[in-house]
């Protein structure tokens, strides 16, 4: 594997960076909401209020995720990125509603807005610091594979275009005199949201799901076992899921049943480094089988089917009396 991919316990420096960026565009949207009465800029100081939280889930699961396999998580930690980019989604569409329940008094109510310009000065300055701290994480994010990072990364994209509906709608206030738009351009807003919340959600509840590798990366898988095939070889039950940074693959390798085992661990060997060479992030587990054993097509399903040509004696040899197995397994 390649550094990017190992060192995660370095991705934790990211999410300081983002829960630092939210303190700062809290204080800053804060003060252009008190300058101005806008409720369309107090729905963008509330979804700030979400990135903080999103930032410090973020920091929390991404310390969970570096740990090493251990006896109780010998698959590793890596599916802990999908709770924290799960309630970050959560929370972005819950700060929507909020959104709602703030604009929608003032269609029926308006209220006129002050200091118009210095308010959106103020939060011109919180988006640009949003923008920048977003494509730092969004490159992190790709680079170390991280579900966590590039959720977090499209929350704070979300609050710049968020951020530039805002200052629209303040704007044609300013422009046009009616007070409405204020508000109806944050209902807009809060749409926008809650569609980037669905799919964060999405995506976080689909690597739970243990969801397989994209279509290209198990072609890619195809493409390799291919020049094996040719050789005389066969394989089954190809099997891959993503879990957070990391990737499973698994597969049974047939071969004709007179090789030795050392001949098909060699192959086996020679097939486990073309995937992670092609596939950094991947955790591959093959398992041997012979051409000729109809034994060796009952487990090509997941669950695999009882053969009552085995019989149970040879499945579980006898044990003799100083706990050795009896008779001869393959």
């Amino acid at each position: 594997m390649t550094s990017d991919t190992t060192d995660r316990s370095s991705l934790a420096r990211y999410a300081w960076l983002s829960i630092a960026a939210a303190v700062v565009t809290i204080a800053l949207k804060t003060i252009a909401y008190l300058l101005t009465g806008s409720v369309g800029l107090l729905s963008d100081t509330l979804e700030s209020f979400v990135n903080l939280v999103g930032a410090l889930m973020a920091l929390a699961m991404l310390t969970i995720a570096a740990r090493p396999a251990d006896e109780d998580h010998a698959y590793g930690h890596s599916k802990a990125e999908y709770f924290s980019s799960g309630v970050e989604g959560t929370l972005i569409l819950i700060a929507a509603v909020s959104i709602c329940v703030a604009a929608i008094p003032r269609i029926v109510a308006p209220k006129p807005l002050e200091q118009i310009g210095l308010g959106l000065g103020v939060s011109v300055a919180a988006s640009l610091v949003n923008l920048f701290v977003s494509r730092v994480l969004l490159r992190a994010g790709r680079r170390y594979h991280s579900i966590t990072l590039e959720a977090d990364a499209q929350h704070l994209m979300t609050d710049v275009w968020t951020s530039a509906g805002v200052l629209v709608g303040v704007g044609a206030v300013a422009l046009t005199g009616w007070e409405r738009l204020d508000p109806i351009v944050a209902i807009l807003v809060a749409g926008n949201i809650i569609w980037s919340g669905i799919r964060i959600v999405r995506t976080s509840v689909l690597g739970l799901m243990d969801t397989a590798l994209s279509d290209e990366e198990q072609n890619t898988l195809r493409r390799i076992l291919g020049p094996y095939i040719q050789s005389g070889i066969q394989y089954h039950a190809l099997r891959t899921r993503q879990s957070g940074a990391r990737q499973f693959v698994s597969l049974h390798v047939l071969v004709p049943g007179m090789w030795t085992v050392q001949r098909g661990h060699g192959l086996l060997e020679s097939i486990e480094a073309d995937m992670r060479h092609a596939l950094p992030n991947a955790t591959i587990f093959t398992h041997l089988e012979s051409l000729g054993d109809p034994a060796s097509r009952d487990d090509m399903n997941l669950d695999r089917m009882e053969n009552p040509s085995i019989k149970r004696s040879e499945k579980h040899p006898q044990q003799s009396s100083d706990g050795e197995a009896g008779g001869s397994t393959t």
